[in-house]
């Protein structure tokens, strides 16, 4: 890992040491098994449980599975945030992002409901995009039952999950009140030049990627795939962007909200120095920022 280090690194030094003992137990792109088993077994580390929240259960969909959080049962009024998980669209699930959900809910008084889409690749494209859809429809039409107001909706996700959250906010824009993407893949021709730069040696790399992509499938040109390739995205919802500096999908990212505040829409960027692909969930004085704002 070290030998695939950038000159002049930038990551912060306790980001440096996490990242380098996260990628020496990390699979390589290729086998699905051995990646979905290192990511469930995270997640079952003594010390990831997040906070109590008053009310968890699982539920169905439109066929879906999802958990629902809710903070504080019985208040009324309140925002209701549709989240999904990141995992390169292959791996991950409501296990995995529990933990984060946890903190989401208990942080902002929101409830959350975590959608378990279908992964690739025994559903590619466009399964997990239809199926945050129709979780999204779901949580609104069942908005005031629970304690929510279906004007207050947001669609949330980090990594993949970003880009089924800015996928989904294109495919209805009316029904979503704001979308947070936290370092999403937004452009399947990986061609910016944050690829070149972190694409080795930061945790995240581009064979990952460029595998991830090639798992999920679909036309790479499609706005639905590729939403930095939406040709108008003017009348999307109010838009906060997550990133890390140190990660391959920070163009994408900064590119995307150049084009949001272009078309009119009230974006927001908060980059984060020192910090690599994956860090919200992660014990980094970054990822304690970025969850408390």
């Amino acid at each position: 890992m070290s030998g695939d280090r950038v000159k002049g690194d930038r990551l912060a030094p306790d980001a440096r040491r996490l990242c380098e003992a996260m990628a020496a137990g990390f699979p390589g792109p290729g086998d699905v098994a051995a990646l979905r088993a290192v990511v469930a077994a995270g997640s079952e580390r003594p010390g990831v449980r997040g906070p109590e929240v008053a009310s968890v259960r699982d539920s169905v969909a439109s066929g879906v599975p999802v958990r629902v959080y809710d903070p504080a049962p019985g208040e009324r009024g309140r925002v209701l945030v549709v989240y999904l998980h990141g995992g390169g669209w292959v791996m991950g699930g409501l296990d995995t992002h529990d933990a984060l959900c946890r903190e989401l809910a208990a942080a902002s008084g929101a409830v959350v409901v975590s959608a378990g889409y279908r992964l690739a690749p025994e559903h590619p494209w466009p399964a997990a995009a239809d199926d945050a859809l129709a979780v999204l429809l779901w949580a609104r039409a069942g908005a005031d039952g629970l304690g929510c107001d279906a004007g207050r909706v947001v669609v949330a996700g980090d990594s993949s999950g970003g880009n089924l959250a800015a996928v989904t906010a294109l495919r209805a824009p009316q029904l979503v009140a704001g979308q947070l993407l936290v370092y999403p893949p937004l452009d399947a021709s990986m061609g910016s030049e944050s690829v070149a730069a972190y694409g080795r040696g930061y945790f995240h790399t581009a064979a990952h990627m460029a595998w991830y992509w090639d798992q999920y499938g679909g036309d790479p040109a499609h706005p639905h795939v590729s939403p930095l390739r939406a040709p108008d995205l003017s009348g999307l919802p109010r838009t906060l962007i997550v990133l890390a500096d140190c990660d391959l999908l920070r163009d994408e990212g900064l590119e995307y909200a150049r084009r949001l505040g272009e078309a009119g829409v009230d974006c927001e960027v908060r980059l984060h120095p020192g910090a690599f692909h994956g860090f919200l969930g992660l014990p980094l004085p970054a990822a304690a920022a970025a969850r408390a704002g």
